[in-house]
Formats: C-alpha cells, sequence, structure tokens
C-alpha cells in the first residue's frame, strides 16, 4: 500500500502495514475468495506491457500486480513506502526490483515508464490528485495507466451483502488489529468509479475507461497518457 490515509496519519498507515505485512496475502484471499489474482491479471492486460517495456507498480504491497507485470516479459520497479510489505515482495520475487517510496513524491524521472499501475492501493494516497498526477508524470506519452481498486456496489444483492460484510463483519476484527477498521473506511471514502475516472482525465490521461467485476465491487480503470 502507499503513502496516505484519511484518518489516520501517514506514519501511522505505515506501521499498520508493516505490522500486518505478514498476514496480508492470507486476508486478500479470505476477503476476495482467491479472485484478487484473476483481478490483477485483467488489470495488467490493460497496462499492454511485454517484452522491452518498463512498469511501475505503485504501492505494491506484497508484490503480487508487479509479478504479474513481469510475467509480460518486461522490466518491472514495484514500490511502496512500506519496508514490512517490500520484504514480503523480495521474498516472493527477489529477481525483481523493489523500492522504498512515496506514492505522493515517487523519486523517478518524467517518461522513465511505459506503464504505471496501482493494485488495492490508490485509495490509501492521501491526496488523491498528487498521486495520480505523479503516476502520469513518469509514464511516457501514449503509456498506461491502470488503478485495480475496491468500490461500493450500488445494486442489491451485491449491495447489501457488501453493506453487511465491510459494515458488520470485516469491523469486529478490528479488535484484533485497526486494519480491519481501516480497510472498509478507506473503502466508503474512495471516489465512486466516474468520479475516479474524472481524476484520471484531471491528471493528464485520455482514452479513459473502466471495467466494473465481481458484481460491481472490483473497478480496474485505464487510460491512456496524453
Amino acid at each position: 500500500m502507499a503513502a496516505g490515509t484519511g484518518t489516520l496519519p501517514a506514519d501511522s498507515v505505515r506501521a499498520m502495514f508493516d505490522r500486518i505485512a505478514g498476514v496480508y496475502d492470507v486476508m486478500n484471499t479470505v476477503m476476495t475468495a482467491g479472485l484478487h489474482h484473476q483481478w490483477r491479471t485483467r488489470a495488467v492486460d490493460l497496462a499492454r506491457v511485454g517484452p522491452g517495456t518498463r512498469s511501475l507498480d505503485v504501492a505494491t504491497g506484497t508484490g503480487d500486480l508487479a509479478i504479474e507485470l513481469a510475467s509480460r516479459g518486461g522490466d518491472v520497479v514495484g514500490s511502496d513506502f512500506s519496508e514490512g510489505m517490500l520484504e514480503r515482495a523480495r521474498a516472493k520475487a527477489p529477481a525483481l526490483t523493489w523500492e522504498q517510496a512515496d506514492a505522493q513524491a515517487l523519486p523517478y524521472p518524467d517518461d522513465a515508464f511505459d506503464a504505471a499501475t496501482v493494485g488495492f492501493g490508490a485509495r490509501n494516497f492521501s491526496d488523491l490528485p498528487l498521486g495520480l498526477s505523479e503516476m502520469v508524470r513518469v509514464v511516457k506519452p501514449g503509456g498506461r495507466v491502470v488503478i485495480l481498486e475496491i468500490t461500493t456496489p450500488q445494486k442489491p444483492p451485491l449491495s447489501t451483502f457488501f453493506s453487511l460484510w465491510f459494515d458488520r463483519l470485516v469491523p469486529l476484527l478490528g479488535r484484533f488489529d485497526e486494519a480491519y477498521t481501516y480497510l472498509p473506511n478507506s473503502v466508503k471514502r474512495f471516489p465512486a468509479p466516474s468520479a475516479l475516472a474524472g481524476e484520471l482525465v484531471a491528471a493528464g490521461c485520455t482514452d479513459v475507461g473502466w471495467i466494473l467485476t465481481a458484481g460491481g465491487i472490483i473497478a480496474i480503470h485505464h487510460g491512456t497518457v496524453s
């Protein structure tokens, strides 16, 4: 996950993700019924990368999206502000490049990558427009920006299930760690798909669109850097 928070200071969020790094993959699998790997594959399809390309995965967490990018044959950098998460990523794929970095102040020059992605991390940007503009800045004109994120479904029965799961069941786990209460709150604060598309346009993308999957719980946004 990358820098930021909504209601918690950035240092607190970094410490939280350092703390839960060891169980993060298990949490993802349980909360998504193991489908998160399929969603990452679709996100990488939209990034349009391959041999000879260079990609950046922002807020890489334990590295699954960066690893999927690398499977297409290009060079990949995975960055995150949580060293605990990066330790897990390095253990999974030691041959890839893993770097500690704040998503809202990326330490890369303009036009350095052919694509930039973020999976389940954009909602942790304390300043979403800044985080998106940084992703756009480091991608070459004609390159791709892709955002994979949880969104709030609007129609039953998924909206009913989502509310029950995120508003009642997940917060109960907050007795064990504040991360379980932070998760539903961060999803609620995140823009709806149409609003996020507008943020991508404002950041400098054209040809912006999105795919809703998993009954409307997951949105994959994509755009081309102008």
